[in-house]
């Protein structure tokens, strides 16, 4: 038999085939990837990325169970975690710390670990995906009404296969995401969302599609949660936290479609609510004093919805 020409898919067995993720295997769709032009690279990388919106869209039904655990552990004062390294670490905290200006989210509700520190944000920390100490360490401090997320794409970091460990013994709710169906790890969580993405174009660099499949998971998941708390109203992002001129700006404006207001009276309105959008949506839609508004989003954990439906019903706060 002739030996195998560089680029090409090596021959496995299916014993060895479980033992590798396909994360970590070639893929014969990017063979001779640096004879190409800069515009052929690209098209290769592109085509391959048309994979993940399948592979999400697959993960669909189990992420829509997961959304209504956390947001029912949420609604009991429960928390989500966030565990990874590297790559799968880094967006963890990238979308956890996106929903406090996005939602006005209160700090500590989701949260995101990654291996190494914050120090690992930016620079690589040696061996820190290595430490299942680590990863007990914090999945120690979860409790039995909070949600703790493994983002693994070969599904088989020590570091999240410890934080999982930990946290499944406190009595958490245990998830793994993972681009890999073999995933080592999966016995240490209640739940294993696989996102198949296959061999990257570059072989075992996972920042590429299973990197992509990943944020659009959590974008999708904690996005689906913050609706499902209340935190939006129809389609409009009304917890915004208003922190500079542009957000100010934009208040104005989600309150101008919200209400159908002209700017002037939006602009009037929000001052007479100090400033709190919620408030002055709920204000425009039932006429009632910007206390009374307050109090009754207070008493329906911030959704306007429920606010709204309890005012224009008679009901107090």
């Amino acid at each position: 038999m002739a030996p195998s020409q560089p680029g090409s898919p090596q021959p496995q067995s299916a014993s060895s085939e479980r033992r590798l993720s396909p994360t970590e295997q070639r893929n014969p769709a990017s063979s001779g990837l640096d004879y190409l032009d800069t515009l052929g690279v690209l098209q290769v990388l592109n085509a391959q990325d048309h994979a993940v919106i399948d592979a999400v869209a697959s993960a669909l039904p189990q992420l829509a169970e997961l959304v209504d655990i956390a947001a029912e552990r949420m609604r009991r004062g429960g928390r989500v975690h966030y565990f990874g390294a590297g790559t799968s670490g880094r967006l963890g905290v990238l979308d956890a710390s996106e929903l406090l200006p996005t939602f006005n989210l209160e700090p500590g509700r989701v949260v995101g670990h990654i291996a190494g520190g914050q120090a690992a944000l930016v620079n690589a920390v040696e061996n820190a995906e290595d430490s299942a100490a680590d990863g007990r360490a914090i999945g120690a401090e979860l409790g039995p009404v909070d949600v703790a997320i493994g983002i693994a794409a070969s599904g088989s970091t020590p570091y999240v296969g410890g934080a999982l460990d930990a946290a499944r013994e406190a009595g958490a709710h245990t998830v793994l995401i993972s681009n890999n169906p073999y995933a080592p790890l999966a016995g240490k969580a209640a739940d294993h969302i696989v996102l198949d993405t296959g061999p990257e174009v570059i072989t075992g660099s996972t920042r590429l599609k299973a990197g992509t499949a990943q944020k659009l998971a959590l974008n999708g998941f904690s996005t689906a949660l913050m609706v499902a708390l209340g935190r939006t109203w129809d389609n409009l992002m009304v917890s915004v936290v208003a922190t500079n001129a542009k957000l100010r700006e934009r208040t104005v404006r989600i309150l101008m479609e919200a209400a159908d207001l002209g700017e002037g009276d939006a602009r009037a309105l929000l001052e007479s609510c100090e400033g709190d959008l919620k408030t002055a949506i709920v204000v425009s839609f039932t006429e009632a004093t910007p206390a009374a508004a307050a109090s009754a989003l207070k008493s329906h954990a911030g959704s306007v919805r429920a606010a709204i439906g309890t005012l224009a019903a008679g009901g107090s706060a």
